[in-house]
């Protein structure tokens, strides 16, 4: 269950750490993985799909401590969707939440 919870939660994380400023794909991998496990191998595609459907772009910084970071900036048409996907999450949890708490509404 873990698994796929992160599947679909992965992306609207993503976005809302963009949503507070623009960051790398390994500072994004450290940032989720205080919260959860994820990999660089799980990021990266993930920013691919996002990338190509318009919700981020990314620019290059010449870095002094090593070869140049890809840097990732959430879009406009991002941050429509974060807010959707956060609207989402928000009602969704708190229902599981009425459930778990034995709140179960009959109709």
């Amino acid at each position: 269950m873990q698994t796929q919870l992160k599947r679909g939660t992965l992306e609207m994380c993503v976005l809302s750490i963009l949503c507070r400023g623009d960051r790398y794909g390994y500072e994004l991998v450290n940032i989720i993985s205080d919260c959860m496990h994820i990999t660089e191998g799980t990021i990266y595609p993930l920013m691919k799909r996002l990338k190509d459907a318009g919700s981020i772009d990314s620019y290059i910084v010449e870095s002094q401590e090593g070869p140049p970071r890809k840097y990732y900036n959430i879009t406009d048409s991002g941050r429509v969707i974060q807010k959707q996907q956060e609207e989402e999450w928000r009602t969704f949890s708190a229902a599981i939440n009425r459930l778990l708490d034995g709140e179960e509404h009959r109709q």
